[in-house]
């Protein structure tokens, strides 16, 4: 299973990659949980001690591991570099893990947009085609509101991409814009939860206004996400009703995806 988990920042995306972790691995899968989003923040919900996490630097920011690969030092442009840098052992080399989850910060690209031809660029794009296309653990890729760190040579390794949103007009706007951007690079396989529901007329307001994508499932509108973040838990351990809800989007994924299985 390889997913992408995307959506408007704030919406909880984080939260349900935490969570489709820890089931994933509960269920006896080797689970690697792929932060890129530019605020890292996925070693938190998913528990990590701090102690853990500081030993842990995002893969843009290693700038002799970006010089050692590509021949150029980051945040250059032009010149010559290489475009197919060496990542096999990146993920066992930079990683920390955790009942069962590898953990990698990809980080985020300073200079030129999303779109430029850098060293770091190229680097993480390279990292995460690898990841996709050559190792076979269960991946989820937490991302931040795009597709910048996917292209069409991967698109087709990404079983899924779920699109978090909450019940307000301009969450749902941008997970219309993001079914533009996952299209652009063939990305078809498009699905959306919906997170911090409290009523009936919430998770219609989801449904009616979903850009023609399907809804797997809800989470609930709960102060326990936050209390587990100030004591350093895992919403997974610490909210047995959003564990629920994760198994049942899973399982509803499952039976879109492999309904013989």
């Amino acid at each position: 299973m390889k997913l992408a988990i995307t959506g408007k920042g704030g919406v909880g995306k984080t939260t349900l990659t935490s969570l489709l972790a820890y089931l994933y691995a509960e269920r006896g899968n080797a689970v690697l949980a792929i932060d890129a989003d530019p605020s890292p923040c996925l070693g938190a919900a998913l528990g990590i001690p701090r102690e853990t996490l500081d030993t842990l630097t995002p893969i843009a920011e290693m700038e002799e591991l970006i010089y050692e690969r590509t021949g150029a030092q980051p945040g250059t442009m032009g010149g010559y570099f290489k475009l197919n840098p060496r990542v096999d052992d990146i993920p066992d080399r930079f990683s920390v893990k955790h009942r069962g989850i590898t953990l990698l910060e990809l980080g985020a690209v300073e200079k030129g947009g999303s779109g430029c031809i850098c060293p770091e660029s190229v680097l993480l794009k390279q990292l995460v085609s690898h990841i996709l296309l050559r190792r076979g653990e269960v991946v989820l890729l937490d991302m931040y509101a795009g597709v910048e760190h996917l292209g069409r040579a991967t698109a087709d390794a990404v079983e899924a991409m779920i699109v978090v949103v909450e019940p307000t007009g301009r969450s749902m706007a941008t997970a219309a814009q993001i079914k533009s951007l996952a299209a652009d690079i063939g990305l078809t396989q498009l699905f959306l939860v919906g997170n911090k529901i409290q009523t009936m007329d919430e998770r219609a307001f989801v449904e009616s206004h979903s850009p023609d994508l399907p809804v797997l499932g809800f989470l609930p509108a709960t102060l326990q996400v936050q209390a587990a973040d100030r004591e350093g838990k895992a919403a997974f351990d610490a909210v047995p009703q959003l564990a629920e809800a994760a198994r049942g989007i899973a399982e509803s994924l499952a039976g879109i995806l492999h309904p013989s299985a």
